[in-house]
């Protein structure tokens, strides 16, 4: 009956092995080197960040006040400064994506 129970653990081995060998295989990569952005995808990618920056402030800054952890004092000094810094993202992205939309249309 041992020898049946030795088997056994020996095939229930196995298997656990070459059911998960698949898994434990790290895939080759193709390159390893970092795409490297042309000069028209960093500044697109600069003018999202600068809107993402702007807006997660302006959100901040509203869950601050709401809490009471910002008074009204303060929130009315930083809201305008915080709300043109958004506008100028916003259009500036715009700006980037009417050139980018003209560029396809000259192409097309």
């Amino acid at each position: 009956m041992s020898a049946w129970l030795l088997v056994g653990a020996a095939l229930v081995v196995a298997v656990v092995v070459v059911v998960a060998l698949p898994f434990l295989r790290e895939p080759a990569p193709v390159s390893d080197a970092l795409d490297e952005l042309d000069p028209a995808e960093r500044v697109r990618l600069e003018a999202e960040e600068a809107r993402d920056r702007a807006l997660a402030a302006l959100k901040e800054l509203e869950a601050d006040h709401r809490a009471g952890r910002v008074s009204d004092e303060d929130y009315r000094a930083v809201i305008g400064v915080l709300r043109r810094d958004a506008a100028e993202a916003l259009r500036a992205l715009d700006h980037l994506e009417e050139g980018t939309a003209a560029d396809d249309a000259k192409s097309s």
